[in-house]
C-alpha cells in the first residue's frame, strides 16, 4: 500500500518498531528508577549531620569551681524563759527571814516630809505580818541619833493600826514614814541615813538621806504595815 507520497506505509511502520520499543524501554527505566527514590526510607544512606561547634560542650571548659547556691541558715527555735524552780527566791539580796524592806523617794509638803516603805516576801514561803517597821536615824558615822520614833498618824498620812495578814511569796505590805523638817516645836537633828527593818530583831537595811531639806528631823512617825489601800 502506498501513501500520498508513493511510499509504502506498511514498510515504514515496520521499520520504526525496534526504535519505538527501545525508547519505551528507556522511559520505563527512568520512571522506575525515579519511583524507587521515593521508596527509600528517610535518612537511609545519608550521612548524619555534624553538630555545630557553637553547641558543643566540653568538660574542660566548665567553670571551676562550679557555681553553688548558699541557703540561709535556719533561725533557732524560739525559747521561752526558763521556769523558776519552786522554793527559790526572786531576788539575790533576800535575807534569811524571807522578807526585805525598801524605801521610796522622799515627798515634801509645807515643811513636812514623807517616804513610802515596802515590805516584800522575797522567799518561797508565806510570811505573817503584824505591827510596825523598826526605824532609827543614823549620823554620819552610822551611829543612832536621839530622834524619837512613834507609831501613829502624821500630817502626811493616817495610821489605821496593825492588822495581821499573811504575805504570799512576791506579795508586798506598805507603811508611811513622816517627819517635820522645820523648827515648829523643837530642835531639829540632822540625820545622814535611816536604818529600817521589817520588825525589831530582823535584818535591817540602811538608806541614805540626800538633800539638806530632808535631813533635818524632829521626830519620825510611822503607820502600821498594811496590804489594803489607805
Amino acid at each position: 500500500m502506498r501513501g500520498p507520497t508513493g511510499a509504502d506505509t506498511g514498510a515504514g511502520t515496520a521499520g520504526r518498531g525496534p526504535a519505538a520499543a527501545a525508547l519505551l524501554t528507556g522511559v520505563l527505566g527512568l520512571t522506575l528508577s525515579g519511583c524507587a527514590g521515593f521508596l527509600v526510607p528517610a535518612g537511609e544512606g545519608e550521612p548524619e549531620p555534624t553538630p555545630s561547634g557553637s553547641w558543643a560542650v566540653h568538660a574542660d571548659k566548665l567553670p571551676t569551681p562550679f557555681p553553688s547556691v548558699t541557703l540561709p541558715e535556719r533561725p533557732p527555735a524560739a525559747q521561752g524563759p526558763a521556769p523558776t524552780p519552786t522554793g527559790t527566791t526572786s531576788r539575790a539580796d533576800c535575807p534569811s527571814s524571807g522578807v526585805v524592806v525598801d524605801m521610796g523617794e522622799v515627798e515634801a509638803a509645807l515643811g513636812h516630809r514623807a517616804v513610802g516603805l515596802t515590805l516584800t516576801n522575797c522567799g518561797g514561803k508565806p510570811y505573817r505580818v503584824h505591827g510596825y517597821p523598826s526605824v532609827r536615824a543614823l549620823d554620819e558615822a552610822g551611829d543612832p541619833l536621839p530622834v524619837p520614833v512613834n507609831p501613829g498618824s502624821s500630817y502626811m498620812g493616817t495610821d489605821r493600826g496593825p492588822k495581821e495578814t499573811v504575805l504570799k511569796p512576791g506579795q508586798t505590805a506598805r507603811s508611811l514614814l513622816a517627819w517635820v523638817s522645820t523648827p515648829t516645836g523643837g530642835d531639829l537633828i540632822e540625820g545622814d541615813a535611816l536604818q529600817i527593818a521589817p520588825a525589831p530583831g530582823l535584818e535591817a537595811r540602811t538608806f541614805p538621806l540626800e538633800g539638806n531639806d530632808v535631813r533635818l528631823l524632829d521626830e519620825l512617825n510611822m503607820t502600821a504595815w498594811r496590804t489594803d489601800p489607805a
